[in-house]
């Protein structure tokens, strides 16, 4: 349950890139996956905490 975040990250981009190649035409929609993941990546580094 600690590394909850991480998981979520790695789940985003990883679908993100299933996406990306399956599915090149929703190009905009798929974006959307790896701008969360980036959102989760900075959330975790700024607040530093062990969850």
């Amino acid at each position: 349950m600690r590394d909850l975040v991480w998981l979520i990250v790695v789940i985003l981009v990883i679908g993100w890139l299933v996406g990306f190649v399956a599915f090149p035409d929703l190009g905009g929609i798929v974006h959307i996956l790896i701008v969360l993941a980036v959102i989760l990546i900075i959330y975790k580094l700024i607040t530093g905490r062990n969850v």
